[in-house]
């Protein structure tokens, strides 16, 4: 058995009745299946709980990184120090407040928002259905697809500082822009958010809904881990056809390729590792560049 480092050693014994695991894989809780051992993973259930983590992290001088569904995370191959809070089905729980809105907790899927919207009869999050990631992740990062972005339906959108302290952040306060709010600066974490949504006959939405992931099963690559669109939206194109108009399709180093069936996605063909994905990747923004002057910017965040 490995001996334990101090660090595990001390947040074991002050948290003794709080969900952890020691030394846990990343691969196995990010869709790229990439990444060593986190020194200490843990699984609040409770805004309490995600709190006390913070509070201990600070008292340690511990490093702390926040994990939804981690469908838009590479992972390193070292793994990492410090500790990993996972919120994906931890912070659970959806709620109806009225005929046009409904609070949903950080740690329920994209796909579960979306679900449980239609069954009320309330529209604006079908986009958000073939979307992996969790709320917070999605809230986070403003994802979008199909011309539906969270910010769209967004009201308000209650956040938790490093402190343990929470509040509540209006729509216009969150910032939102193309992939981006404004909690990439504060690091602020997800607890909840509300959405406006509108009244709709539930079978036109779930229509729409499986409409939706129809456009997706057969235009991406499903079948094989990525950790979906790899780079963002460059202004003046598409990144996918600027990587297919560069010959890039099917590119692979090692074991990480862009995909043969959409040129927007790395995958991983097997055994892939963090570093052939970042290298595959800084290979493809660059001859990009040197083909046609834009940059490509990863749209996946490198941990």
């Amino acid at each position: 058995m490995t001996e334990l480092t101090e660090f595990q050693k001390k947040i074991t014994a002050l948290l003794p009745n709080l969900e952890l695991r020691l030394n846990e894989p990343m691969a196995k809780h990010t869709s790229f299946r990439i990444g060593g051992g986190a020194e200490v993973m843990a699984f609040p259930k409770q805004p309490e709980e995600l709190a006390e983590l913070l509070k201990l992290s600070a008292l340690l001088d511990c490093k702390c990184a926040i994990l939804g569904a981690g469908t838009n995370v590479l992972a390193p191959d070292a793994g990492l120090s410090g500790l990993v809070i996972c919120l994906k089905d931890c912070l659970d729980g959806m709620q109806k407040l009225s005929d046009t809105r409904i609070r949903v907790m950080a740690g329920v899927t994209m796909s579960r928002a979306a679900v449980f919207a239609a069954n009320l009869g309330m529209s604006g999050l079908e986009f958000a259905h073939g979307i992996p990631g969790s709320i917070g992740g999605g809230v986070y990062m403003n994802a979008g697809a199909y011309g539906g972005e969270i910010c769209q339906v967004c009201h308000r959108v209650q956040v938790m500082d490093r402190q343990g302290n929470t509040r509540w952040l209006s729509r216009e306060e969150m910032a939102f822009s193309y992939r981006h709010s404004v909690l990439e600066e504060t690091g602020d974490i997800v607890i909840c958010a509300e959405f406006t949504l509108t009244p709709a006959e539930p079978e036109a939405i779930k229509a729409r809904m499986k409409e939706l992931i129809g456009k997706r099963s057969a235009s991406q690559p499903l079948d094989l881990p990525s950790a979906g669109s790899a780079f963002k939206r460059p202004v003046g194109g598409y990144a996918a056809a600027l990587i297919d108009a560069a010959g890039l399709k099917g590119f692979r180093v090692g074991n990480a390729a862009i995909s043969e069936k959409h040129a927007g996605f790395a995958v991983n063909l097997g055994g892939a590792t963090a570093n052939d994905v970042k290298a595959l990747l800084k290979t493809v923004s660059d001859r990009v560049f040197e083909q046609s002057g834009i940059r490509l910017e990863p749209e996946i965040r490198i941990w």
